[in-house]
């Protein structure tokens, strides 16, 4: 049995539309055993599958769903060999002593960034 990789992407839950995974095919940002995927390319149990973006991740494809499945049995279908991500360290904003109390722009600043994080 065999899929395309943006429908076996959606299907494992790593993307939550078949359209962003086929986007993100497009742009370069998946491969499969090192070469670059469209998203018609086939993906078959062993193959190496990595994506590229704001987390590098590298799955190894263990089994072919049929159909729709649980995210519990989708996320057991590949072995995530990925990289652990980065430390997420939050920012420090910095006011000059003897600035006073912050202004409603600052505030908001400050809140923007906290935000994040």
């Amino acid at each position: 049995m065999r899929h395309r990789i943006d429908l076996w992407l959606k299907l494992v839950c790593v993307f939550k539309h078949r359209t962003d995974a086929t986007e993100s095919c497009l742009s370069g940002h998946v491969k499969i055993n090192g070469s670059r995927a469209r998203p018609s390319s086939i993906v078959r149990a062993g193959d190496v599958v990595e994506i590229t973006g704001e987390r590098e991740r590298r799955l190894v494809v263990l089994e072919l769903p049929q159909h729709t499945v649980s995210k519990e049995e989708a996320r057991s279908m590949y072995r995530d060999e990925s990289p652990p991500p980065p430390p997420r360290t939050a920012p420090v904003i910095m006011r000059e002593r003897g600035a006073g109390r912050p202004t409603k722009k600052d505030r908001r600043e400050i809140q923007r960034v906290n935000r994040k994080f």
